[in-house]
Protein backbone atom coordinates (compact mmCIF):
# COMPACT_ATOMS: atom_id res chain seq x y z
CA UNK A 1 0.00 0.00 0.00
CA UNK A 2 1.35 4.16 -0.91
CA UNK A 3 2.47 5.58 2.16
CA UNK A 4 1.11 8.78 0.17
CA UNK A 5 -2.08 9.84 1.00
CA UNK A 6 -4.48 12.06 -0.52
CA UNK A 7 -4.88 15.92 0.21
CA UNK A 8 -6.73 18.15 -1.09
CA UNK A 9 -5.61 20.87 -2.96
CA UNK A 10 -5.76 24.50 -1.03
CA UNK A 11 -6.45 27.12 -3.03
CA UNK A 12 -3.58 29.28 -4.33
CA UNK A 13 -4.54 32.34 -2.02
CA UNK A 14 -4.61 30.40 0.83
CA UNK A 15 -0.96 28.93 0.17
CA UNK A 16 0.44 32.11 -0.57
CA UNK A 17 -1.71 33.18 2.64
CA UNK A 18 0.43 31.34 4.48
CA UNK A 19 3.99 33.04 3.26
CA UNK A 20 2.73 35.35 5.61
CA UNK A 21 3.94 33.40 8.70
CA UNK A 22 7.55 32.83 8.23
CA UNK A 23 8.05 36.37 7.74
CA UNK A 24 6.61 37.06 10.76
CA UNK A 25 8.70 34.52 12.20
CA UNK A 26 11.71 36.45 9.95
CA UNK A 27 10.31 39.35 11.93
CA UNK A 28 10.16 37.70 15.61
CA UNK A 29 13.63 36.58 14.96
CA UNK A 30 15.07 39.93 13.62
CA UNK A 31 13.72 41.86 16.70
CA UNK A 32 14.52 38.91 19.62
CA UNK A 33 18.67 38.41 18.27
CA UNK A 34 19.41 41.83 16.75
CA UNK A 35 22.12 43.59 19.01
CA UNK A 36 20.88 45.61 21.94
CA UNK A 37 23.88 47.96 22.36
CA UNK A 38 22.41 51.17 20.56
CA UNK A 39 23.89 51.93 17.44
CA UNK A 40 26.32 54.78 16.53
CA UNK A 41 24.43 57.31 14.79
CA UNK A 42 26.43 58.25 11.82
CA UNK A 43 27.75 61.53 11.22
CA UNK A 44 26.81 63.25 7.76
CA UNK A 45 29.62 63.40 4.88
CA UNK A 46 30.20 64.25 1.72
CA UNK A 47 31.35 61.33 -0.14
CA UNK A 48 33.52 63.44 -2.40
CA UNK A 49 35.95 64.73 0.59
CA UNK A 50 37.08 60.82 0.73
CA UNK A 51 36.48 59.70 -2.88
CA UNK A 52 36.92 61.24 -5.73
CA UNK A 53 34.25 61.64 -8.44
CA UNK A 54 35.87 58.98 -11.00
CA UNK A 55 35.81 56.52 -7.66
CA UNK A 56 32.84 57.21 -7.05
CA UNK A 57 31.39 56.74 -11.18
CA UNK A 58 33.59 53.57 -11.40
CA UNK A 59 32.17 51.92 -8.41
CA UNK A 60 28.55 52.84 -9.09
CA UNK A 61 29.46 51.83 -13.36
CA UNK A 62 30.76 48.27 -11.76
CA UNK A 63 28.59 47.35 -8.93
CA UNK A 64 25.34 48.09 -10.39
CA UNK A 65 25.58 45.88 -13.64
CA UNK A 66 27.16 42.88 -11.59
CA UNK A 67 24.16 43.59 -9.14
CA UNK A 68 21.53 43.04 -11.94
CA UNK A 69 23.61 40.00 -13.67
CA UNK A 70 23.45 38.03 -10.07
CA UNK A 71 19.71 38.24 -10.12
CA UNK A 72 19.31 37.54 -13.87
CA UNK A 73 21.39 34.32 -12.59
CA UNK A 74 18.76 33.79 -9.59
CA UNK A 75 16.11 34.08 -11.80
CA UNK A 76 17.43 31.31 -14.47
CA UNK A 77 17.65 29.19 -11.48
CA UNK A 78 13.83 30.03 -10.54
CA UNK A 79 12.96 29.71 -14.56
CA UNK A 80 14.49 25.91 -14.76
CA UNK A 81 12.58 24.72 -11.98
CA UNK A 82 9.40 26.37 -13.40
CA UNK A 83 10.20 24.61 -16.68
CA UNK A 84 10.83 21.32 -14.57
CA UNK A 85 7.89 21.60 -13.13
CA UNK A 86 5.56 22.61 -16.26
CA UNK A 87 7.55 19.51 -18.79
CA UNK A 88 7.07 16.63 -16.16
CA UNK A 89 9.64 14.93 -17.72
CA UNK A 90 8.92 10.99 -17.28
CA UNK A 91 11.32 9.10 -15.11
CA UNK A 92 12.56 5.75 -15.45
CA UNK A 93 10.74 3.25 -14.34
CA UNK A 94 13.42 2.02 -11.74
CA UNK A 95 13.16 5.79 -10.21
CA UNK A 96 9.55 5.18 -9.84
CA UNK A 97 9.72 1.63 -8.35
CA UNK A 98 12.14 3.60 -5.52
CA UNK A 99 11.02 6.66 -4.65
CA UNK A 100 13.69 7.32 -2.63
CA UNK A 101 16.34 6.61 -5.09
CA UNK A 102 14.10 8.49 -7.61
CA UNK A 103 14.36 11.49 -5.47
CA UNK A 104 17.90 11.29 -4.68
CA UNK A 105 18.24 11.60 -8.63
CA UNK A 106 15.58 14.27 -9.40
CA UNK A 107 17.71 16.09 -6.71
CA UNK A 108 21.06 15.33 -8.68
CA UNK A 109 19.74 16.41 -11.49
CA UNK A 110 17.93 19.27 -10.53
CA UNK A 111 21.38 20.93 -9.02
CA UNK A 112 23.01 20.23 -12.05
CA UNK A 113 20.97 22.14 -14.27
CA UNK A 114 20.03 25.12 -12.53
CA UNK A 115 24.21 24.70 -11.98
CA UNK A 116 24.61 25.32 -15.57
CA UNK A 117 22.20 27.58 -16.64
CA UNK A 118 22.94 30.50 -15.71
CA UNK A 119 26.46 29.64 -16.69
CA UNK A 120 26.62 32.46 -19.49
CA UNK A 121 25.40 35.05 -17.14
CA UNK A 122 28.16 33.85 -14.74
CA UNK A 123 31.02 33.96 -17.38
CA UNK A 124 30.14 37.86 -18.72
CA UNK A 125 30.03 39.23 -14.97
CA UNK A 126 33.39 37.18 -14.76
CA UNK A 127 35.00 39.05 -18.14
CA UNK A 128 33.86 42.19 -16.38
CA UNK A 129 35.49 41.77 -13.07
CA UNK A 130 38.61 40.41 -15.26
CA UNK A 131 38.88 43.88 -16.99
CA UNK A 132 38.45 45.71 -14.08
CA UNK A 133 41.22 43.93 -12.46
CA UNK A 134 39.44 42.58 -9.62
CA UNK A 135 39.79 38.80 -11.13
CA UNK A 136 43.70 37.23 -11.18
CA UNK A 137 42.46 33.60 -12.16
CA UNK A 138 42.49 31.87 -15.38
CA UNK A 139 39.14 30.51 -16.95
CA UNK A 140 40.90 26.86 -16.67
CA UNK A 141 41.03 27.77 -13.22
CA UNK A 142 37.31 29.09 -13.00
CA UNK A 143 36.42 26.28 -14.59
CA UNK A 144 38.15 23.63 -12.20
CA UNK A 145 36.30 25.63 -9.57
CA UNK A 146 33.21 25.02 -10.91
CA UNK A 147 33.18 21.27 -11.62
CA UNK A 148 34.42 20.92 -8.03
CA UNK A 149 31.39 23.68 -6.67
CA UNK A 150 28.89 21.77 -9.12
CA UNK A 151 30.08 18.14 -8.06
CA UNK A 152 29.67 18.91 -3.92
CA UNK A 153 26.13 20.54 -4.93
CA UNK A 154 25.03 17.32 -7.01
CA UNK A 155 25.98 15.02 -3.81
CA UNK A 156 24.00 16.74 -1.66
CA UNK A 157 21.08 17.29 -3.80
CA UNK A 158 21.17 14.09 -4.07
CA UNK A 159 20.93 13.59 -0.46
CA UNK A 160 18.36 16.20 0.18
CA UNK A 161 16.56 14.45 -2.60
CA UNK A 162 16.26 10.79 -1.27
CA UNK A 163 15.40 12.20 2.19
CA UNK A 164 13.03 14.53 1.33
CA UNK A 165 11.10 11.90 -0.23
CA UNK A 166 11.63 9.77 2.37
CA UNK A 167 10.45 12.25 5.24
CA UNK A 168 7.51 13.53 3.08
CA UNK A 169 6.46 9.07 2.25
CA UNK A 170 6.87 9.12 6.44
CA UNK A 171 5.01 12.34 7.05
CA UNK A 172 2.41 12.76 4.74
CA UNK A 173 0.70 15.74 6.80
CA UNK A 174 3.77 16.90 9.00
CA UNK A 175 6.95 16.35 6.92
CA UNK A 176 7.53 20.10 7.71
CA UNK A 177 8.37 19.52 11.53
CA UNK A 178 10.71 16.79 10.86
CA UNK A 179 11.72 18.55 7.69
CA UNK A 180 12.84 21.80 9.66
CA UNK A 181 14.52 20.18 12.98
CA UNK A 182 16.86 18.80 10.26
CA UNK A 183 18.28 21.95 8.12
CA UNK A 184 18.52 23.48 11.54
CA UNK A 185 20.52 20.21 12.49
CA UNK A 186 22.33 20.49 8.91
CA UNK A 187 23.20 23.92 9.48
CA UNK A 188 25.18 23.54 12.50
CA UNK A 189 26.69 20.29 11.08
CA UNK A 190 27.87 22.71 7.88
CA UNK A 191 28.85 25.40 10.16
CA UNK A 192 31.25 23.22 12.15
CA UNK A 193 32.55 20.76 9.21
CA UNK A 194 32.59 23.49 6.36
CA UNK A 195 36.01 25.04 7.81
CA UNK A 196 38.04 21.70 7.73
CA UNK A 197 36.28 20.02 5.13
CA UNK A 198 34.90 21.93 2.28
CA UNK A 199 36.72 25.19 2.42
CA UNK A 200 39.98 23.56 2.04
CA UNK A 201 39.09 22.50 -1.69
CA UNK A 202 39.25 25.67 -2.75
CA UNK A 203 41.88 27.88 -0.93
CA UNK A 204 45.15 26.91 1.08
CA UNK A 205 44.73 28.20 4.93
CA UNK A 206 48.03 29.01 6.59
CA UNK A 207 48.19 29.36 10.50
CA UNK A 208 49.29 32.95 10.67
CA UNK A 209 52.71 32.45 11.66
CA UNK A 210 54.77 33.76 14.56
CA UNK A 211 55.50 38.03 14.11
CA UNK A 212 53.85 41.38 14.37
CA UNK A 213 50.07 40.39 13.06
CA UNK A 214 49.84 37.17 14.83
CA UNK A 215 51.03 38.99 18.15
CA UNK A 216 48.73 41.68 17.26
CA UNK A 217 45.46 39.24 17.08
CA UNK A 218 46.28 37.52 19.89
CA UNK A 219 46.97 41.35 22.19
CA UNK A 220 43.34 42.30 20.67
CA UNK A 221 41.58 38.76 21.47
CA UNK A 222 42.90 39.17 24.93
CA UNK A 223 41.72 42.58 25.48
CA UNK A 224 37.97 41.46 24.16
CA UNK A 225 37.96 38.32 26.42
CA UNK A 226 37.71 35.59 23.65
CA UNK A 227 39.44 32.93 22.36
CA UNK A 228 39.69 32.84 18.95
CA UNK A 229 40.62 28.99 18.23
CA UNK A 230 43.55 29.84 15.55
CA UNK A 231 43.99 32.82 12.92
CA UNK A 232 44.64 31.81 9.46
CA UNK A 233 45.75 33.33 6.62
CA UNK A 234 43.97 32.12 2.61
CA UNK A 235 45.44 32.39 -0.54
CA UNK A 236 42.27 34.44 -2.01
CA UNK A 237 45.13 36.13 -4.63
CA UNK A 238 45.01 33.17 -6.45
CA UNK A 239 41.16 34.12 -7.33
CA UNK A 240 40.93 37.92 -6.92
CA UNK A 241 42.62 41.27 -5.82
CA UNK A 242 39.89 41.93 -3.52
CA UNK A 243 40.51 42.16 0.43
CA UNK A 244 38.15 40.94 3.01
CA UNK A 245 38.06 38.81 6.46
CA UNK A 246 35.73 36.47 8.27
CA UNK A 247 34.74 34.56 11.04
CA UNK A 248 33.79 30.91 10.11
CA UNK A 249 33.16 27.19 12.22
CA UNK A 250 31.72 26.29 15.60
CA UNK A 251 33.42 25.25 18.94
CA UNK A 252 36.93 23.00 17.51
CA UNK A 253 36.51 24.52 14.32
CA UNK A 254 36.14 27.78 15.18
CA UNK A 255 38.17 30.18 13.22
CA UNK A 256 39.29 33.91 11.88
CA UNK A 257 40.06 34.00 8.24
CA UNK A 258 42.32 36.60 6.75
CA UNK A 259 42.69 37.36 2.85
CA UNK A 260 46.47 37.49 1.67
CA UNK A 261 45.47 40.21 0.18
CA UNK A 262 44.54 42.11 3.22
CA UNK A 263 47.54 41.23 5.14
CA UNK A 264 50.14 42.06 2.50
CA UNK A 265 48.48 45.77 1.05
CA UNK A 266 46.98 47.37 4.15
CA UNK A 267 48.78 48.86 7.41
CA UNK A 268 49.38 47.37 10.47
CA UNK A 269 46.69 49.49 11.93
CA UNK A 270 44.54 48.47 9.11
CA UNK A 271 44.75 45.01 10.09
CA UNK A 272 44.17 45.50 13.68
CA UNK A 273 40.63 47.49 12.89
CA UNK A 274 39.68 44.48 10.67
CA UNK A 275 40.87 42.08 13.39
CA UNK A 276 39.24 43.91 16.01
CA UNK A 277 35.47 43.35 13.24
CA UNK A 278 36.14 40.16 13.18
CA UNK A 279 36.49 39.63 17.21
CA UNK A 280 33.80 41.30 17.87
CA UNK A 281 31.67 38.47 15.75
CA UNK A 282 33.19 35.88 17.69
CA UNK A 283 32.70 37.64 21.20
CA UNK A 284 29.11 38.00 20.63
CA UNK A 285 28.70 34.44 18.90
CA UNK A 286 27.54 35.50 15.98
CA UNK A 287 27.56 32.29 13.96
CA UNK A 288 25.07 30.63 16.96
CA UNK A 289 22.86 34.09 16.34
CA UNK A 290 22.60 32.77 12.71
CA UNK A 291 21.65 29.37 13.74
CA UNK A 292 18.98 30.62 16.55
CA UNK A 293 17.28 32.74 13.35
CA UNK A 294 17.73 29.64 11.49
CA UNK A 295 15.76 27.73 14.07
CA UNK A 296 12.88 30.41 14.55
CA UNK A 297 12.29 30.92 10.67
CA UNK A 298 12.92 27.25 10.24
CA UNK A 299 9.51 25.69 10.91
CA UNK A 300 6.84 28.33 9.82
CA UNK A 301 9.10 28.16 6.30
CA UNK A 302 8.85 24.14 6.19
CA UNK A 303 4.99 24.96 6.24
CA UNK A 304 4.85 27.56 4.10
CA UNK A 305 6.87 25.06 1.95
CA UNK A 306 4.55 22.35 2.22
CA UNK A 307 1.37 24.15 1.49
CA UNK A 308 2.87 26.02 -1.43
CA UNK A 309 3.96 23.07 -2.73
CA UNK A 310 0.53 22.06 -2.51
CA UNK A 311 -1.11 24.47 -4.52
CA UNK A 312 1.42 24.01 -7.18
CA UNK A 313 1.31 20.06 -8.01
CA UNK A 314 -0.32 17.23 -6.64
CA UNK A 315 2.70 15.19 -6.56
CA UNK A 316 2.86 13.84 -2.73
CA UNK A 317 6.00 11.95 -1.74
CA UNK A 318 7.32 10.87 -5.13
CA UNK A 319 10.30 11.72 -6.66
CA UNK A 320 8.26 14.29 -8.97
CA UNK A 321 7.73 16.42 -6.01
CA UNK A 322 11.40 17.30 -5.82
CA UNK A 323 11.30 19.77 -7.92
CA UNK A 324 8.23 21.05 -6.48
CA UNK A 325 9.49 21.75 -3.23
CA UNK A 326 12.44 23.34 -4.67
CA UNK A 327 10.37 25.77 -6.43
CA UNK A 328 8.67 26.47 -3.27
CA UNK A 329 11.60 26.78 -0.86
CA UNK A 330 13.54 28.71 -3.27
CA UNK A 331 9.87 31.13 -2.84
CA UNK A 332 9.79 31.14 0.88
CA UNK A 333 13.51 31.74 1.09
CA UNK A 334 13.26 34.88 -0.95
CA UNK A 335 11.11 36.71 1.42
CA UNK A 336 12.61 35.84 4.66
CA UNK A 337 15.86 36.24 3.27
CA UNK A 338 15.49 39.82 3.21
CA UNK A 339 14.28 40.58 6.57
CA UNK A 340 16.83 38.77 7.65
CA UNK A 341 19.63 41.17 5.94
CA UNK A 342 18.05 43.84 8.28
CA UNK A 343 19.55 41.28 11.14
CA UNK A 344 22.76 40.99 9.55
CA UNK A 345 23.30 45.00 8.81
CA UNK A 346 22.69 45.42 12.89
CA UNK A 347 25.41 42.84 13.49
CA UNK A 348 27.83 44.42 11.34
CA UNK A 349 27.27 47.29 12.65
CA UNK A 350 27.71 46.99 15.98
CA UNK A 351 31.02 44.93 14.98
CA UNK A 352 32.23 48.10 13.52
CA UNK A 353 31.45 50.11 16.45
CA UNK A 354 33.22 47.12 18.70
CA UNK A 355 36.03 47.98 16.35
CA UNK A 356 36.37 51.35 17.19
CA UNK A 357 36.24 50.53 20.50
CA UNK A 358 38.98 48.04 20.65
CA UNK A 359 41.16 49.29 18.45
CA UNK A 360 40.61 52.75 19.42
CA UNK A 361 41.68 53.62 15.68
CA UNK A 362 39.40 55.62 13.81
CA UNK A 363 42.07 57.27 11.77
CA UNK A 364 42.68 54.05 10.72
CA UNK A 365 38.99 52.78 10.40
CA UNK A 366 38.33 55.54 7.43
CA UNK A 367 41.82 54.89 6.05
CA UNK A 368 40.68 50.94 5.05
CA UNK A 369 37.03 51.87 4.26
CA UNK A 370 38.45 54.06 1.80
CA UNK A 371 40.72 51.68 0.14
CA UNK A 372 38.41 48.65 0.32
CA UNK A 373 35.82 49.94 -1.23
CA UNK A 374 38.03 51.69 -3.60
CA UNK A 375 39.76 47.80 -4.54
CA UNK A 376 37.24 45.98 -4.15
CA UNK A 377 35.33 48.24 -6.71
CA UNK A 378 32.49 49.31 -4.59
CA UNK A 379 28.87 50.97 -5.09
CA UNK A 380 29.58 53.89 -3.10
CA UNK A 381 26.07 55.57 -3.61
CA UNK A 382 23.86 52.50 -3.37
CA UNK A 383 20.21 52.67 -4.67
CA UNK A 384 17.74 52.97 -1.14
CA UNK A 385 15.92 50.13 -2.36
CA UNK A 386 19.13 47.86 -2.94
CA UNK A 387 20.34 48.73 0.59
CA UNK A 388 16.88 48.12 2.13
CA UNK A 389 16.23 44.57 0.56
CA UNK A 390 19.51 43.02 -0.35
CA UNK A 391 22.58 44.46 1.64
CA UNK A 392 23.91 42.93 4.52
CA UNK A 393 26.27 45.31 5.40
CA UNK A 394 25.73 49.08 5.76
CA UNK A 395 27.22 51.47 2.66
CA UNK A 396 31.10 52.47 3.25
CA UNK A 397 29.42 56.11 3.80
CA UNK A 398 27.21 55.19 7.05
CA UNK A 399 30.19 53.16 8.29
CA UNK A 400 32.57 56.51 7.63
CA UNK A 401 30.33 58.25 9.05
CA UNK A 402 30.10 56.11 11.97
CA UNK A 403 33.83 56.29 12.85
CA UNK A 404 33.73 60.44 12.50
CA UNK A 405 30.98 60.26 15.10
CA UNK A 406 33.01 58.15 17.91
CA UNK A 407 36.10 59.87 17.32
CA UNK A 408 33.89 62.90 17.72
CA UNK A 409 32.53 61.39 21.11
CA UNK A 410 35.69 60.31 22.46
CA UNK A 411 36.83 64.09 21.63
CA UNK A 412 34.23 65.51 23.41
CA UNK A 413 34.43 63.10 26.29
CA UNK A 414 38.05 63.47 26.72
CA UNK A 415 37.75 67.46 26.69
CA UNK A 416 34.68 67.15 29.62
CA UNK A 417 37.17 64.69 31.55
CA UNK A 418 40.00 67.53 31.52
CA UNK A 419 37.61 70.45 32.30
CA UNK A 420 37.61 72.04 29.19
CA UNK A 421 35.01 72.90 26.70
CA UNK A 422 35.61 71.28 23.51
CA UNK A 423 36.10 73.96 20.33
CA UNK A 424 34.01 73.00 17.72
CA UNK A 425 31.39 70.61 19.50
CA UNK A 426 28.07 70.74 18.33
CA UNK A 427 29.14 72.27 15.22
CA UNK A 428 28.36 69.66 13.22
CA UNK A 429 31.48 69.10 11.17
CA UNK A 430 33.21 66.10 10.29
CA UNK A 431 36.04 66.77 12.24
CA UNK A 432 39.72 65.72 11.25
CA UNK A 433 40.25 63.32 8.23
CA UNK A 434 42.82 61.37 6.40
CA UNK A 435 43.92 62.47 2.80
CA UNK A 436 42.63 59.25 1.02
CA UNK A 437 44.29 60.86 -2.04
CA UNK A 438 47.78 61.19 -0.61
CA UNK A 439 49.09 57.48 -0.85
CA UNK A 440 49.71 57.01 2.92
CA UNK A 441 48.74 54.88 5.65
CA UNK A 442 47.67 57.22 8.15
CA UNK A 443 48.43 55.49 12.34
CA UNK A 444 46.20 55.77 15.15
Amino acid sequence: MSTVSYVKLPSCRHAFGSLVLPLVAAELGVRLLRPRERAIEPAPIDLRTYFSDEEIARGARFARPQLALGLARGATELGVLLLVLRAAPRLPAQAVKRPVVGGALVGASLATATSLAPLPLAAVSRRRAIAIGLVTQSWRGWALDIIKANAIGTGLAAAGGGLIVAVTRRYPRSWWAPASAGSVAVGALFATLAPVVLAPIFNDFTPLPEGETRSDVLELAAAAGVQVGEVYSVDASRRTTAANAYVTGLGPTKRVVLFDTLLSRYSRDEVRVVVAHELSHVRHRDVLRGLAYAAIVGPPAALAVQRLSWALSAERGTPGSVPVLALAAALVAGPTGVVGNRLSRAIERRADAYSLELSRAPEAFIAFEHRIAVQNVADLRPPRLVMALLATHPPTAERIGAAIAWSQKQSVAGHRANGASPAGAGSGGEGPAPDPHSGDSPSS
